[in-house]
């Protein structure tokens, strides 16, 4: 007698939000990054290379206005112990300057309520974000006062949402446990104390 052949593992549950946000994408092509976490090449100095706060990249001053070289760059990048940023490949490491976060949030996709609500963005360079335990909000104070909301992208790599998308956001807060924060991911994302808001 033989033993029944194993069940097929389930298929993994889509996310709407993804679903959403990747359909505006069309047929281009999806793939993840490469390795660079990987790569451990020599430091061959820093090049005139700038992300602007509101994720324009130049080189030489200039930005650069062709979204596939832009993309290239940005699945290069990886942000190194000491805070500072690099391009990387497997034979040679850069020095670039980024002004705030390395990229911006630029669409965002909800789906559902309280603990059970899904968020997810888009970035400026069409990485898809979903928030979860994975890729968290964080949220800082600007030096006037100001909210400035991030989500982790990847490899300490975050993206500042607009401030569209920030107003969208914030409509989504409630209070809990004396915190006013957004319920998504299965988790409660504090924004801040509830009597400072």
């Amino acid at each position: 007698m033989t033993d029944p052949a194993p069940a097929d593992p389930a298929p993994p549950v889509a996310d709407p939000t993804i679903d959403r946000l990747s359909a505006a994408l069309g047929d281009a092509a999806r793939r993840g990054p490469p390795p660079v976490e990987r790569w451990n090449p020599p430091f061959c100095g820093a090049i005139d290379m700038r992300i602007g706060a509101d994720g324009t990249w130049h080189h030489e001053g200039a930005p650069i206005r062709r979204p596939a070289l832009v993309k290239l760059f940005a699945s290069i990048l990886r942000r190194e112990p000491d805070g500072s940023y690099v391009l990387v490949t497997p034979v040679e490491s850069v020095g670039v300057t980024v002004e705030d976060a390395p990229f911006v949030a630029v669409e965002m996709a909800v789906e559902g309520d309280g603990p059970a609500r899904r968020i997810a963005f888009r970035t400026n360079v069409d990485d898809l974000v979903p928030v979860d335990a994975d890729h968290a909000l964080r949220f800082e104070q600007d030096a006037g006062g100001g909210l400035r909301p991030y989500v982790h992208v990847r490899r300490d790599l975050w993206a500042l949402l607009t401030r569209a998308l920030t107003y969208d956001l914030l409509a989504l807060a409630e209070e809990r446990d004396g915190w006013l924060g957004v319920a998504a991911g299965s988790a409660f994302h504090r924004i801040a104390p509830a009597e400072s808001a």
